[in-house]
């Protein structure tokens, strides 16, 4: 494993993928692979939208690829998410040095362009 995949494997992410769901079948196919997965922490699936999200400890793209040979459906990744723990917050905000009267909860999107809270 490389040191980026390392790295990587360090952070929190929230992924939300387009997978063809089409049937009670393929439902309970993704359910299976995704359950199966140790790196996720949790997951959500809207068969009616075709929309998987799922949150944890892992690399986006092996994750597309574990589920696309799993099921055998195709993986759109639509969002890919990068969150911080409470000890990273702590460093980030040390180091942008700004006062902040927000409550920080303990996960929060670094994303600049979005600043949604992720409820777990």
């Amino acid at each position: 494993m490389s040191l980026s995949h390392q790295f990587m494997k360090e952070k929190f992410f929230l992924m939300v993928m387009r997978i063809n769901i089409d049937c009670n079948g393929c439902y309970r196919k993704v359910r299976g692979a995704l359950l199966g997965m140790q790196e996720l922490e949790t997951h959500s699936i809207e068969k009616k939208l075709s929309m998987v999200r799922v949150y944890g400890r892992f690399i986006p793209q092996d994750v597309a690829i574990k589920i696309r040979k799993r099921t055998n459906r195709r993986v759109e990744i639509l969002e890919i998410h990068e969150l911080m723990s409470n000890n990273e917050e702590e460093l980030h905000h040390d180091h942008q040095q700004k006062p902040s009267n927000n409550n920080v909860t303990s996960w929060d999107l670094i994303s600049t362009a979005q600043h949604n809270q992720i409820e777990t």
